[in-house]
Parts: structure tokens; sequence; C-alpha cells
């Protein structure tokens, strides 16, 4: 007799899990936390919203790195769903930046006092520190797809190769950043320059933090061995998402280092 439980599809139904929910608190404990602090008080509630986010997304991701390496639940039908997932995700990131770009163009374009930019800003020169960030993550772009073009050939050692320098060149990116805002002639609220200058650079550097995370799992996966050239859907979507960062970037040089400057 065939075992009842075997699956006769090729689609996976997800276990009860806690943690939609969970993080749903632990996301609404972050926007408190906040906006409190955004007051000038409570910071331990931001700090707890944080770590409540951090430890949730933690623990999900273990349980889907679990489906895919145990359970082999990521079928090629279910891949193609987790693919569209990703496809969607950074399209609304896209979004997420346009917004940015939005306000600063159209400060930029129409500027209240006729400059551009205001009167007492000293931008960067675009071909100093900022050219040097923008080899850096062009070179982690070409990395990030020899990682994966060595992986479809069963290169295992170019694999863990392409991710290891990828993750050194995102990190010597955030270093680059932090020592260019170190050395700023304007702050934050030094006017819509400043603003608009500071959201967009920094959701840009936090989402190249987010993606060197992202790949440095994918470097520790790849060194135990967990992806095979047609098994490796984390890894495809931290290319992808990394590919975004570079092109978002792109974008930031030309529309605020170089026009803005």
């Amino acid at each position: 007799m065939s075992n009842s439980h075997t699956p006769k599809h090729p689609y996976h139904l997800v276990d009860p899990s806690p943690w939609p929910l969970l993080s749903s608190f632990a996301a609404g404990l972050l926007a408190v936390g906040a906006i409190l602090y955004m007051h000038n008080h409570g910071a331990w509630v931001l700090k707890a919203g944080v770590l409540s986010v951090v430890v949730c997304m933690a623990f999900w991701w273990r349980d889907v790195l679990r489906e895919a390496n145990i359970g082999k639940h990521h079928t090629p039908v279910v891949q193609i769903g987790l693919r569209y997932g990703v496809v969607l995700f950074i399209a609304s990131e896209v979004m997420f930046f346009v917004a940015f770009f939005w306000a600063y163009f159209d400060n930029a374009l129409f500027p209240k006092d006729g400059v551009w930019p205001p009167k007492g800003i000293i931008t960067f020169d675009p071909f100093d520190l900022p050219f040097l960030n923008t080899m850096i993550l062009l070179l982690s772009g070409t990395t990030v797809t020899w990682a994966h073009h060595a992986l479809l050939h069963g290169d295992r050692k170019g694999t863990i190769n392409g991710l290891a320098a990828t993750v050194g060149l995102g990190v010597l990116f955030l270093f680059c950043q932090a020592f260019e805002y170190s050395h700023a002639a304007f702050g934050l609220k030094d006017g819509i320059y400043a603003s608009t200058f500071y959201l967009a650079t920094g959701f840009h550097g936090f989402h190249v933090f987010v993606g060197t995370v992202f790949l440095a799992v994918c470097w520790y996966r790849a060194a135990k061995g967990e992806f095979t050239p047609t098994q490796h859907i984390g890894f495809e979507s931290a290319a992808w998402y990394w590919h975004f960062v570079d092109v978002v970037w792109l974008f930031l040089f030309l529309g605020i280092y170089v026009f803005g400057s």
C-alpha cells in the first residue's frame, strides 16, 4: 500500500509557523519605537523593536533553509513561485527609491531660491570617493556573476571565491561611505538637499549592508555544499538583489553626485 502522507503534487504546503504573527508584532514595536525616538524619548522601545525584528527574521529564514535542505520542499515548481516573489519584492524596492528620487529632483529642477544646490552647501566631488565607490560596486557585480557562473558549472571553489570577493567589496563600500559621511560639510538637518542626500544614499547603504549579509549567508552555505547547479534559489535571489543595489547606486551617482554638484 502507498503511504497516504506522500505528496501527490509538486507544491509546498507550508507548516503552521509562529513567525508571521510574531514578525507583525515586532514590526509594530519597531514603528512605535522609531516614532518615540523621533520625539526624543523611548530609545529602549526602538532597540527592543530592532532586536525583535532581527530575531524573527533569523528564525523564520532558518526554517526556510530547513525546508530547502532537509525537507527538500523547494521543487522546480516552488522555485518558480519564489522567483516571482523576489521579483515583486525588488519591484517594491524600486518604487521605494523612486520616492527619494522624486523628492530630490522636484527640488533640484524647481528650486525655491532658483539655485541648486542651495547656497551654503558644499557638495562632494563626484569623481573622488563617490567614483571609487561606484567602481567598487561595479566590480562586486562582476564577482557575484563569476560566483553564479561557477555554481552553474559545478565549480564549488570558484563559487566560494566569488562570493568571498563580493562580500569583501560590500564591506569596503560601507567603510568608504562611512568615511564620506564623516567628512561631509553638511548635516542631515541642513536643508532639503542634505535631507534628500542622506535619505537616498543612507537607505542605499542600508541595502548594501542587507545584501552583504545575504551574500555572506550564501557564502557559508556554499562552503557547506548546500548549493547545486539546479538547486540554488537562495543564492540566485541574493545575486538579483545585489544587481538591483548596483543599478540604484549608478542612478544615485549620476543624479545626486554628478548632477547635484
